[in-house]
């Protein structure tokens, strides 16, 4: 049978049409003695483990069982509701990714909550309206700090209760006595918890009941709240169930099962990582450890030793970087490695590898792959990509080292996966095959399409339909209509995704670009700025790039080198790099190989889309500095407003 007809024709104990609380107390029971979540000590002044749980050592991962963690997904559910949360109360979640996070929203959903999430880097500004436009009851903070930041706009919000999941130095916060710790919420639930009465609220809120509203990164302007419902969520698992569950034909493939153990690091309060990593984990009886921070993935990989992870291809980036940096301590290191991972790409992409070929990848594996999969843990199966477009040769590189990565797709409105590549088949370079149960179309007419002549298939924008759809955005009927095509025939609207694909013969999607940031040249030229981008993805010398040249006759590209890098090859040299970054990224030899990059890359691409010149800036685009998302996507806006003076330098001649 066909992996196609397989996945459509699959169904188990996971998939279903329960609501999300549901889908967590049937895997609860299934599961009871297997370990749920994974936390590290040292990090955090938990609450919980004052009095509910054993801290873990510093530095070291502890486990609990699905039997300990829906015993506190029960006892915060009944706190919340002692508290005074009601069914279809709006109720926000305002920290990182941690344990407690997930504890908080299975126990906030299983109440009859509405989940609304707030980014941990959220300014006071962005808290208000996060909090406000939902009319938020209550909210549940991680720490002081996301404390204060609350209370600093408290007159502008109606909460009823905060609670915070880390201790509390000092109550002294003027003009509010309700504020809890969440060891104190779980103690109420548990002096108060009934097993029937529990059980009755899991079991009232239906399929079309909104679960969540998650608010849009914003790259262009004010966040939007996205209406997610149990059942766009539980269809979307159901999908991605059907596609990676441990169906019978799949037998020697990696799964996503009650066997999988995942780490956990991507914002939870962003629909990528709260689909992939917390309810498809959770209702297929996975283990998910939650890691200290992005800056620590290779010593908690190590640790926790995960079969899957899923991840932005920023990220993938920064890992692949580590690994080469630590692979490379020398010349000759450095040389085996480039070969061994040239000789992992070719065995990868060779259709019928000969015994030449097959001997060249034995070595490589063991001299470089092996150590490379043993650094993150050595049990990686597959890594799964989302949240923004990744580099076919990065792709490339992780398979050919062992370490699959299966590039999906989605949006916040479609909660989230439409697309990801099957394990039977990856395509690398692709965003994948539909999942089953999601319809696309391509609209032709809304892209120019002299350009895509040559391309077999369509090349337009993405629209899509189906259960994981959501009916719109919360009190903004007119941005609504906007997102969606008019019915047609009687049936669904089709939601317009904005992105521009090109749809192949064979059924998988290839991502071109966002159609609100394709660059039109004055010469009436279309760019995409990702695939060009996303060919310094693997460079050594350039850590990021922005094509620019929107209204003008050729292509620019605003570089951030790898100071890191460039210092010690300078040495090499026996070249003085200046210390000072802004120094240095005016240094002759640092615009030298950069344009040795470009020279490299540029051949790949038609002569209108090649970079004609660049201006190097002396500071990664990052969340801090409001120039990338919480999910590592650029936000161009700020990027170009930023850096206006060097954009106009490149094309003041």
């Amino acid at each position: 049978m066909d992996w196609r007809d397989a996945e459509t024709e699959y169904e188990d104990e996971v998939t279903g049409e329960t609501n999300l609380a549901r889908l967590f107390e049937d895997s609860a029971q299934r599961n009871a003695n297997r370990p749920a979540q994974m936390y590290k000590g040292g990090v955090y002044d938990r609450a919980m483990t004052q009095s509910v749980l054993p801290g873990a050592p510093d530095g070291e991962f502890r486990a609990i069982s699905y039997e300990d963690m829906r015993t506190i997904v029960a006892h915060l559910a009944t706190g919340f509701r002692e508290l005074g949360v009601e069914p279809s109360d709006r109720v926000g979640l305002f920290s990182h990714t941690r344990m407690e996070w997930a504890q908080c929203d299975f126990g906030l959903l299983s109440a009859g909550a509405v989940v609304t999430t707030v980014y941990a880097g959220s300014s006071k500004n962005q808290v208000r309206y996060l909090l406000s436009d939902p009319d938020a009851t209550s909210v549940v903070v991680e720490n002081e700090d996301m404390l204060r930041r609350v209370i600093a706009v408290e007159d502008d919000l109606d909460l009823e209760f905060i609670v915070s999941m880390s201790t509390l130095e000092e109550r002294r916060h003027q003009r509010r006595d309700d504020i809890y710790t969440l060891d104190e919420v779980h103690d109420l639930g548990s002096k108060h918890f009934d097993e029937d009465t529990y059980l009755e609220w899991v079991d009232a809120r239906e399929f079309d009941d909104l679960a969540s509203l998650i608010y849009t990164s914003g790259t262009t302007g004010q966040p939007k709240g996205v209406q997610l419902t149990h059942g766009n969520f539980r269809s979307n698992v159901n999908m991605i169930r059907k596609r990676f569950g441990p169906r019978p034909d799949r037998e020697g493939l990696p799964s996503i099962d009650a066997d999988t153990r995942a780490v956990s690091y991507l914002p939870l309060a962003h629909v990528f990582e709260r689909l992939a990593g917390h309810f498809l984990m959770f209702g297929s009886g996975a283990c998910v450890a939650y890691a200290e921070s992005p800056d620590t993935l290779q010593e908690d990989f190590s640790l926790v030793s995960p079969t899957a992870a899923t991840s932005v291809p920023r990220v993938y980036e920064k890992i692949y970087d580590a690994i080469r940096e630590q692979a490379t301590e020398s010349s000759v290191k450095e040389r085996i490695f480039n070969w061994a991972t040239d000789v992992g790409v070719e065995y990868h992409t060779t259709d019928d590898p000969g015994l030449a070929l097959r001997a060249k990848a034995s070595v490589a594996d063991r001299l470089v792959f092996q150590q490379v999969r043993d650094a993150l843990g050595g049990n990686v199966e597959m890594l799964i990509s989302g949240g923004g477009s990744l580099s076919a040769e990065l792709c490339a590189l992780y398979h050919g080292m062992g370490l699959p990565i299966l590039e999906g797709y989605g949006l916040t409105e479609t909660a989230p996966v439409l697309t990801v590549n099957p394990p039977e088949q990856p395509e690398i370079g692709t965003i994948g095959y539909p999942l089953p149960g999601v319809e696309l179309r391509v609209d032709e007419a809304a892209v120019e399409q002299a350009p895509f002549a040559d391309d077999p298939g369509e090349v337009g924008e993405l629209l899509a339909r189906g259960p994981n759809v959501t009916e719109g955005y919360w009190n903004k009927p007119e941005e609504t209509d906007a997102a969606f095509t008019p019915a047609d025939d009687g049936g669904d609207d089709w939601f317009r995704t904005g992105d521009v694909v090109h749809r192949r013969e064979d059924g998988f999607v290839e991502f071109r670009e966002r159609s609100k940031q394709i660059l039109v040249l004055s010469t009436g030229k279309n760019v995409a700025p990702a695939p060009i981008e996303d060919a310094f993805a693997s460079s050594q010398v350039v850590e990021q790039c922005m094509v620019v040249g929107d209204g003008e006759k050729f292509v620019g590209a605003l570089m951030v080198p790898n100071f890191e890098y460039l210092r010690e090859q300078a040495v090499d040299d026996d070249v003085a790099l200046p210390e000072a970054d802004a120094a240095a990224a005016e240094h002759e030899y640092v615009h030298d190989r950069i344009s040795e990059e470009v020279d490299r890359v540029n051949p790949d691409f038609e002569s209108y889309e090649q970079i004609k010149k660049f201006r190097v800036v002396d500071e990664e685009f990052t969340e801090d500095n409001d120039m990338l998302t919480p999910t590592m996507k650029k936000k161009r806006r700020n990027i170009l407003e930023r850096y206006a003076d060097a954009v106009a330098s490149i094309y003041d001649e």
